[in-house]
């Protein structure tokens, strides 16, 4: 695999989408309709799947595309596969609120090694790099050109005061329960993936998911973090989250930096 082809690749579709997604956030008006799930799905991310999915496929026909608007991928039997959610937070999106994300990642092995996430209403972009450490880049995000990348790293965290951060639109009781078994100092809210890169660059020490997700919707935040030096384990035995899963479902888990004596749940 060149991974720095790779990387480059990702990154500009990821900026690319962002400006496709960034011109309907603004529009006056956008079409909104329900998925089989009763999930909302948007124009916007009908639009940025398509432009993500074409560019990948042109790059790199050989590698397998599982992206959550085409469902005709939803049962395929891969191990390694590039995984697509073209806009993460759809629900922030429709009210206007600018945590959403544009998701894309590598999975080897069931293991999300290489990955991307932008959040272009915050003009944030973060992305392991071809050697697999994950930075965050700062200025004009031109497509073209890498601009400045500061290296990003989890926390030190102090388990007397821990800083959590929490989903912004699936938080519940259960979630609540999980959260209080641990010396909290602050907590956060945070919508889509960005909760994996406040954890990846240290801005909170560990985020909980009692809840349903699915594969795309963590694998490039996973894989930011990994590289951050962070771990995404499952709540019921604490193992490393895998990939490729049968309907690529995952189980409840924990986004966290080193150091926390977990609790499962």
């Amino acid at each position: 695999m060149d991974y720095d082809s790779l990387m480059q690749t990702m990154r500009r579709l990821a900026l690319e989408a962002g400006d496709r997604i960034m011109e309907i956030y603004h529009s006056d008006d956008f079409d909104i309709r329900a998925k089989s799930d009763d999930s909302p799905v948007t124009e916007a991310d009908e639009a940025a799947d398509a432009l993500i999915s074409a560019g990948l496929r042109a790059a790199f026909p050989d590698i397998a595309l599982v992206t959550e608007e085409q469902s005709d991928t939803h049962d395929l039997d891969v191990r390694d596969f590039l995984i697509v959610d073209p806009l993460d937070g759809t629900k922030e999106f429709i009210h206007r609120r600018g945590d959403f994300t544009v998701n894309i990642a590598l999975v080897e092995n069931g293991v999300p090694t290489r990955g991307v996430v932008y959040a272009p209403a915050k003009g944030r972009l973060f992305y392991t790099d071809a050697a697999g450490r994950s930075v965050e880049e700062t200025g004009a995000l031109a497509k073209d050109e890498i601009g400045s990348q500061i290296p990003i790293h989890v926390s030190n965290p102090d388990t007397g005061a821990l800083m959590v951060v929490a989903s912004k639109s699936h938080r519940d009781q259960s979630t609540d329960d999980y959260i209080n078994q641990y010396a909290v100092k602050d907590s956060k809210s945070a919508g889509s993936s960005l909760k994996f890169c406040l954890v990846a660059t240290g801005e909170a020490d560990f985020y909980p998911r009692l809840g349903r997700t699915m594969e795309w919707d963590t694998a490039a935040g996973h894989a930011v973090l990994t590289g951050a030096g962070g771990r995404v384990l499952r709540l019921d035995d604490l193992q490393t989250l895998t990939y490729g899963k049968p309907t690529f479902a995952n189980p409840f888990f924990v986004a966290t930096a080193p150091g926390i004596d977990l609790a499962p749940a």
